[in-house]
Order: C-alpha cells, then sequence, then structure tokens
C-alpha cells in the first residue's frame, strides 16, 4: 500500500488517533518537535547512528547524512560519537542539529555497575548517568538512552533480578539530577537482558516520573516476545525507540532469530504503527537495523529456562511468529571486496531500504523528501 501524506492525514483523522492523547502517560513522552495544538502530524522519522557504525562517524558526520535523508530525528545512541563532551561543542553540535532542522536523542550504553556490560570510561555508573543527563540537556535532547547489559548478566550472581536492584538504586541516586534537568532516562529492552515485564517492574520501582523505555522491535525476539506483544506492554511506558524487522525460524531446539531491514521481516507494521499511534504518538520512529547474522535460542531445552522467565502467554504469540518464518542467509563479502567495505555499502543499504518503506509504505515523516531520497 502506498500512502500520500494527504492521504495519510485524512486515515488519522477518520480513525483512532483522536483517542491518543487520553492514552498517553503524559509525564513520559516528548515530541520532536511539538505539534502544533490539534494538529495531526505523520510520526517523526529518524535514525539511530549504530545502523551505520561500520563507517565510524562522529556527530557532524551523522547529521550531514541524517539531513541529506531528510529525516526529523537523529538519535546520537553512543555519548562516544560527539566530537567532546565540552560545553562549547556541545552547542556547535546542536547548532548544526538546529541548522539541519533535527532533532536530537541521546543515548549511552549500561550504568549497571555490576553488569557484564558495564565499563568504567566514564566514571561511575552513577557519573556516568549525570553525565549523560548533562549531555542531553546540553543537546536539547528529551531523554538519555542507557541500558543494564545484555542476556550474559541472567547468568551473573544472583541473576537478572540482582543486576535489576543495582541499576535501580543507581537510578534512585540520580532521579535529583535528571528531574531538575527535565530530562527522561530510557532504558532499552536490549540483548535478552530483561523481559517486557521485568523492563516494567524497573521502572515501576525506580519511579515512572523520571524513568521510560527505549523499545527496540528486534530485541523482543531475544527474549522469545513477539515485537508487537512487547510493544502491547512497553508502549505506555515509551520515550525513545530503536526499530528494525525480525526474521525468526523455528528448529529441532527452539528458533532463530535474524534481524532484517524494515519491510522484509515478519512484523506487521501497519497493525505495529496502529498500536503505535495509540499507545505512544509522539515518540519519533527511529531506524537501527543491524543484519546479516542469526542467533539461536535453544528454548525447547530445560537449561534454556534456568535463566529466563517461562510466560506460556507471551512464548505461545512468538512461537505464532516463528511458525510463519524462513531460514534467512547471513551476510557476506562478495569475492574480492575489501571487508570493512563491503560491511559499509551493507549497513547503508539496509538503513536507506528502511527508510523507503517506512516514508512510502507506512506514511512516516513530517517532511515531503526530495525525489530519490
Amino acid at each position: 500500500m502506498q500512502l500520500t501524506r494527504r492521504n495519510f492525514l485524512t486515515s488519522l483523522a477518520a480513525g483512532s488517533l483522536g483517542t491518543a492523547a487520553s492514552l498517553m502517560p503524559s509525564p513520559l513522552h516528548a515530541a520532536p518537535p511539538a505539534a502544533p495544538a490539534g494538529s495531526l502530524l505523520p510520526t517523526a522519522l529518524g535514525i539511530d547512528n549504530f545502523a551505520v557504525r561500520a563507517f565510524g562517524w562522529k556527530a557532524p558526520e551523522l547529521i550531514a547524512y541524517a539531513e541529506s535523508l531528510q529525516l526529523d530525528t537523529l538519535f546520537l545512541s553512543d555519548i562516544e560519537c560527539l566530537p567532546s563532551l565540552e560545553s562549547a561543542a556541545l552547542r556547535d553540535v546542536k547548532a548544526q542539529a538546529d541548522s539541519a532542522g533535527l532533532a536530537l536523542y541521546i543515548g549511552s550504553w549500561s550504568i549497571c555497575p555490576t553488569s557484564t556490560r558495564f565499563k568504567p570510561t566514564w566514571g561511575t555508573a552513577e557519573e556516568h548517568l549525570r553525565t549523560g543527563i548533562r549531555v542531553s540537556k546540553a543537546l536539547g535532547s528529551p531523554v538519555f538512552r542507557v541500558i543494564l547489559g545484555t542476556m550474559d548478566d541472567r547468568k551473573t550472581p544472583g541473576g537478572i533480578k540482582a543486576r535489576m536492584e543495582d541499576t535501580i538504586k543507581v537510578l534512585k541516586d540520580c532521579r535529583g539530577d535528571a528531574m531538575d534537568a527535565g530530562i527522561k532516562i530510557a532504558i532499552e529492552n536490549h540483548a535478552g537482558d530483561m523481559h517486557s515485564w521485568e523492563l516494567i517492574e524497573l521502572i515501576e520501582r525506580a519511579g515512572p516520573e523520571f524513568v521510560g523505555v527505549n523499545i527496540d522491535s528486534g530485541n523482543a525476539a531475544w527474549t522469545l516476545e513477539d515485537p508487537t506483544d512487547l510493544l502491547e506492554r512497553l508502549g505506555p511506558y515509551t520515550i525513545c525507540s530503536s526499530l528494525r524487522d525480525d526474521m525468526i525460524w523455528s528448529t529441532p531446539e527452539g528458533a532463530s532469530i535474524q534481524w532484517t531491514a524494515i519491510g522484509e521481516g515478519l512484523i506487521d507494521w501497519s497493525r505495529y504503527m496502529d498500536r503505535w499511534r495509540a499507545l505512544c504518538p509522539n515518540v519519533p520512529f527511529q531506524i537501527e537495523t543491524i543484519s546479516g547474522f542469526a542467533r539461536q535460542f535453544p528454548y525447547k531445552t530445560d537449561a534454556f529456562w534456568e535463566h529466563y522467565d517461562r510466560n506460556p502467554e507471551a512464548l505461545a504469540k512468538f512461537e505464532t511468529l516463528a511458525a510463519q518464518g524462513h531460514a534467512v542467509e547471513p551476510f557476506k563479502a562478495a569475492g574480492g571486496l575489501d571487508k570493512k567495505e563491503a560491511e559499509k555499502a551493507f549497513q547503508k543499504a539496509e538503513l536507506e531500504r528502511s527508510v523507503t518503506y517506512c516514508r512510502k509504505v507506512l506514511g512516516l515523516g513530517r517532511r515531503d523528501p526530495k525525489p530519490g531520497v
């Protein structure tokens, strides 16, 4: 289905978006940029810089690239891509983004001091979080995205519950800093670390007035959850996003999962966006394609469930999705091509196909792009 902006806006006016405001917990959502009162705008469209990680670009190059695609937002999900964290350098980055018409979203990595993924690059977990809050405020980001860790943390002493406790303590210690700055902390469902219901528990205990979700549709499958089912649970808490498609197929021991460009996997994006507009309508749709490899999940073995929660209803929906999938070939550089250059071309193509799909099929984005963009 091809949607023009006029047809898209007409369909919104005739549909259920008018009820979205009553469904949205206002303290958790920020629009990029704010829509005029009473207007109906398409969902803002952006990209996560990790989608083109092979290029090693810093913020100025990433802003220029996002501007060339005529996007609405740019998610700098790793503060290491900033040339400097000094105030003058941050002002320059913000000025460039403002000139390009881009709203910036800012992020970094683990704030769980006992996670296998925590690094002391920015000091203690609390120092890391406070640095991110300061940087986010300087760059005009309404959120600072962080993670707990990965699925490996489920196997650490005390399991994921112990890591959640440690993360909650860090968040509470920095609550005043976040509230004073007006910055929400967006915790991602990252790499199989927390099930959606565990992430909700973390947010509710830490403080939903300043903590929300960075929703990742690809990572949903790594906790054996249907991405649309996960959106139903996490949507009301969602304040930021990193999105891609999933291809899942059944195997004798469980399932294989390979992420894909948007529109090339199993997610019903039309249905997904209907729920998005009802649950988190002011959150931008930010693409983070990470494709080219499959991961095995042997959930039909007893050993697997030593570290994961068995939720029969969620698992049944995941298995229904997996029954529709098929194996996907992993990425391989063509013979004779430099591997690094092949990775760059692959990542760029995956991302740009996704941008095109989001615009032409889903009607996302607030700009009228030039021909060929």
